[in-house]
């Protein structure tokens, strides 16, 4: 029985992931800090597809959070990691508090990091597991901070797709453009000056993404709006794309 930890699995591109995958009979891990919203969402799950969910709350910014999802994904019977809690800051890089700026960073970046090198102990053994990484088309752009750590884990992902598939393990970067989800409310950002062709809706995100992780792609990009868009980023100076429309997922 395949079984997926999902980390931010209680709302947007996180919660799609687990109700996908439950559709698919995966039982899942789901991680983050609500327990009664991860208790519901476990319930919902339950009742549409009749996975079991397992609640693990954590908060992935604290030592002790952390470490107690790192101990959960080392465990054998993990198959599938989703590595998808994040959140974007909304002022420029030197007007926020350089501790904001490193939560951030931390949770964008080292987050994923520990949580891939805790799965791959008890993957490669089996020679067996998918590790999946919510990056960002922001990855493809010079959009400070939060591009710069997306662009970490797309280079992250390319590389480790191709050091551990002969190994068994199939490791997948998703970079979606702007997402119907809480993700920009949280910020506080006003969402009507992004055109309406611009958006995309979870369900279609996560349905192409395990679409290409089970083709073994290192890199899924949805739709080809936004690959057009990041091919372009290749030919368009560095400093028209840090003022055009690629300003978040």
């Amino acid at each position: 029985m395949s079984l997926a930890l999902i980390t931010g699995a209680t709302a947007g591109i996180g919660a799609e992931f687990a109700r996908q995958l439950a559709a698919q009979g995966t039982n899942l891990i789901l991680v983050a800090r609500d327990t009664a919203r991860l208790e519901a969402k476990a319930a919902e799950l339950h009742a549409a597809f009749g996975v079991d969910s397992e609640v693990l709350t954590a908060d992935l910014m604290t030592p002790d959070g952390l470490a107690a999802v790192e101990k959960r994904v080392a465990r054998d019977d993990v198959t599938l990691l989703v590595n998808n809690a994040g959140f974007g800051l909304r002022p420029p890089f030197d007007e926020n508090p350089i501790e904001d700026e490193q939560g951030h960073l931390d949770l964008l970046v080292a987050v994923p990091m520990r949580l891939t090198h805790a799965a791959l102990q008890q993957m490669l053994p089996k020679k067996s597991g998918t590790i999946i990484n919510i990056a960002s088309v922001a990855g493809f752009t010079p959009r400070g901070s939060y591009g710069a750590a997306k662009a970490w884990l797309l280079s992250f992902s390319r590389w480790a797709n191709i050091h551990y598939r002969s190994r068994g393990i199939t490791v997948t970067a998703v970079a979606p453009g702007f997402v119907h989800t809480e993700f920009h409310d949280r910020m506080k950002v006003d969402k009507d000056n992004v055109p309406a062709f611009m958006w995309l809706n979870a369900d279609q995100l996560v349905r192409i993404a395990l679409r290409d992780v089970a083709r073994g792609r290192a890199i899924s990009v949805p739709t080809f709006r936004y690959k057009f868009l990041v091919w372009l980023t290749k030919w368009v100076p560095a400093s028209i794309v840090a003022k055009g429309a690629l300003r978040g997922r």
